[in-house]
């Protein structure tokens, strides 16, 4: 094989790798600055995984691309160095994500670049005829994601017929995406006779099913660096107020002062409200979700490489396989939902050999499960509360004092300059002006409110829910009762948001019916109060106030005595009406419709009980009609029916107030519409005259309507009838039918 040629001593400048790269791939790395390789990159060269399918499981940041670049060579170019001209793909690499995919395909291009080999992806939101062209043009390797490379199969487009290998990177995240049906089409329609290579941070279950199933006697590599995770950073977990989150991130960014951070957030409204406000604040920040364009992640992924951009803030959707050169900080302004994730984000930083820090920004009511992910992860921790204003000075001082532009040393143009401006003004101005202006070009730091108690490192466990009996405990009264459905569970949580406060720190509660007691560490007290009166009164128009009654006041505050209201009307009947003396009681008045001044006087009552019964006559008005009329119609001047339809306005000449637009061409002065006249005659409808008759005038000219005479009702014969056609009379005679005859054609 070509790797005896590295025992030869041939090609001594790469004795310093492993002697089984493809010369090549070996070249390539020399050129790239690898001067070793890493453990999972040894492992995969090693003689026994030489031809054989690999289960391998490292750590993220381990040089997991570069591994099975180099362990996928010799089953590609055999014994040769170079690669002939593609037909169909030799090598089908899978990524979870687009971001991925293009960083592999990166990476391949650059480690086969003395191979002649022709690296082509294939990616959602890419356009699919350009991918369709790349194909059918020829290439020797295929990157892409699940779904498209399966879209691409199906159509006809990707031809695996001539596939050597097959490498599915980050198979337990393409799993935990669903993708794992799409991963079973490709691999059965991939030839038995390749080599499957499947590289994950860690063997669940899932894969290890899915290895037995498209494996043949596969090699399970895993680098002794899994069981201490990120050696290389340095994990910090921050106590911050819930409502000092994003001021705790600001202050982060600038006591580090990264040249390349990346922020994580759980939701994209989340990235979106945090990369506006770093804009606002002076970060030169970008933005990566999945709700971009694949074109939009690709530029904010290029603008963090170029160091256009400082700080990203990103969902998950950047934890998996992105390597950012230079990145030192890695923020979680959201906790992570497991401790696989919390892994993978924090492996964006100390990558390679290189130095990182990740920060946990941990509110108060989530530290129990902060260390639940440190635990399960088995990461260790540095406890302790968010960069104040006072640090970040301190910080700024010192790397001003350390900068290595003041130890350079300049050329003659530059100290000229500097001579010149200390002959003009004082050294100590000079400074200050320096000094001011690298200020201005930081963005500003924030006041943040005390933390509640410092956090020791200890792993193990949330605190115990035991504590010793308060003391010197305070109470405070709050709005809230049963009248309210006030109950502990649900006063606790808010109690410990507003006040920014432990459960630890809350005594006794009691609930009344309107209002609440409970009560407060005394070393908290003041903090609490501070809180409360920066946040509010909460939820609700909950109002917060300090109780100075003690342990033993009553829960509701008394109320004052109700005063009874004066009397103004009739006395209330006595509960025994026996006792009632009705002779004290005066008849009540009755009600007077006429004036109040005139006294009351009973109506006379009558002795005659055998009248017969008569209704009671309604009351009439003053001028003897019924006290209810219904409303006149309104009628005319003229004394005409109460109700007529209103006459539609005329004009002064007597016209129809509407008349319709003259047609243009009309003779001046003619009325605008003139309706047809009907023709004469006694029917409504007389037939069109035609243009010939049989009867003429005496001028000769044709078309002229006989004139009709007048009818003499004195007259004794009948009206003459007029005859068809194909009729023929003498006078006075009945009419007789004639058979029309056809005159010849000469005549």
């Amino acid at each position: 094989m070509i790797w005896s040629r590295y025992a030869s001593g041939l090609e001594n400048d790469l004795m310093t790798l492993n002697p089984r790269i493809a010369p090549a791939l070996a070249r390539a790395l020399e050129k790239k600055g690898f001067a070793t390789l890493t453990e999972v990159q040894e492992s995969v060269l090693a003689p026994e995984a030489d031809g054989a399918d690999l289960l391998v499981s490292a750590q993220t940041g381990s040089g997991k691309t570069a591994a099975f670049g180099m362990a996928i060579a010799p089953t590609l170019l055999g014994e040769a160095e170079r690669f002939d001209r593609g037909a169909e793909p030799m090598a089908l690499v899978v990524a979870p994500t687009r971001e991925l995919a293009l960083q592999v395909q990166r990476e391949l291009v650059w480690l086969y670049g003395e191979t002649g080999a022709r690296v082509v992806t294939c990616v959602g939101g890419m356009d699919t005829r350009t991918e369709r062209r790349a194909l059918e043009a020829g290439c020797h390797i295929v990157v892409g994601t699940p779904g498209r490379l399966r879209d691409h199969i199906e159509r006809g487009a990707l031809d695996l017929s001539s596939l050597r290998a097959v490498v599915l990177d980050e198979a337990d995240e393409m799993l935990d995406f669903g993708f794992r049906e799409d991963l079973e089409f490709i691999l059965d329609a991939a030839p038995a006779t390749r080599r499957t290579l499947m590289f994950s941070a860690t063997v669940p279950r899932s894969i290890a099913d899915m290895a037995k199933r498209y494996q043949r006697n596969a090699v399970r590599i895993s680098t002794v660096s899994e069981r201490n995770q990120h050696t290389d950073i340095e994990y910090k977990a921050l106590a911050v107020a819930p409502s000092d989150r994003e001021h705790a991130i600001i202050n982060v960014l600038r006591f580090y002062d990264a040249p390349s951070a990346i922020v994580f957030c759980a939701t994209r409204e989340a990235v979106n409200r945090l990369s506006s406000r770093f804009g606002n604040r002076g970060f030169a920040v970008v933005a990566l979700s999945g709700e971009l364009s694949q074109k939009d992640r690709t530029t904010a992924l290029q603008s963090m490489r170029d160091g256009r951009a400082r700080v990203c803030v990103a969902t998950d959707v950047a934890a998996r396989g992105i390597d950012l050169p230079g990145l030192e900080l890695v923020i979680h302004a959201d906790l992570p939902t497991n401790s696989d994730t919390l892994l993978h984000r924090s492996g964006r930083t100390g990558r390679a050999g290189q130095k990182g820090t990740c920060v946990l920004i941990v509110p108060h009511t989530r530290r129990g499960r902060a260390q639940r992910l440190l635990r399960d992860g088995r990461i260790e921790a540095e406890w302790g509360n968010a960069p104040s204003l006072e640090d970040i000075i301190a910080k700024d001082h010192e790397r001003i004092m350390s900068d290595p532009s003041l130890s350079e040393t300049y050329d003659e143009p530059a100290m000229a300059m500097a001579q010149e401006l200390l002959s003009r003004y004082p050294a100590e101005q000079i400074a200050a002006a320096f000094l001011n202006r690298r200020q201005a070009d930081m963005p500003s730091a924030e006041e943040l409110i005390e933390s509640p108690g410092s956090y020791s490192s200890d792993n193990s466990g949330p605190p115990e829910k035991r504590r010793d009996p308060f003391t010197d405990g305070v109470w405070f009264r709050l709005t809230a009762g049963r009248k309210h459905r006030a109950e502990p569970r649900w006063l606790l949580p808010l109690i410990c948001r507003l006040g920014h406060i432990t459960k630890r720190e809350i005594g006794a509660i009691q609930i009344g019916e309107e209002e609440s007691r409970f009560e407060i560490l005394g070393s908290a007290a003041e903090r609490f109060m501070e809180a409360v009166q920066t946040a509010g009164g909460g939820e609700k128009s909950i109002r917060i106030t300090r109780d100075t009654g003690g342990a033993d006041a009553p829960i509701d505050r008394p109320r004052a005595p109700r005063q009874p209201a004066a009397y103004t009307g009739r006395p209330k009947p006595a509960q025994d009406r026996d006792e009632v003396n009705t002779a004290d009681i005066a008849p009540r008045p009755k009600p007077y419709a006429g004036n109040p001044d005139k006294p009351y006087t009973p109506k006379p009552r009558t002795d005659d009980f055998t009248a017969p019964y008569s209704p009671r006559p309604k009351p009439r008005a003053a001028d003897g009609d019924k006290p209810y009329s219904p409303r006149p119609k309104p009628r005319a001047d003229d004394g005409d029916k109460p109700y007529a339809p209103r006459a539609k306005p005329r004009r002064e000449d007597g016209d129809k107030p509407y008349t319709p637009r003259a047609k243009p061409g009309g003779a001046a002065g003619d009325r605008p519409f003139t309706p047809r006249a009907k023709p004469a005659g006694d029917k409504p409808f007389a037939a069109r005259t035609k243009p010939y008759s049989a009867d003429r005038k005496k001028d000769g000219k044709p078309g002229a309507a006989r004139p009709s005479k007048p009818w003499d009702p004195t007259a004794t014969s009948a009206p003459v009838k007029r005859r068809s056609p194909t009729e023929s009379s003498a006078p006075g005679e009945p009419a007789k039918a004639v058979k029309k005859v056809k005159k010849p054609k000469d005549e």
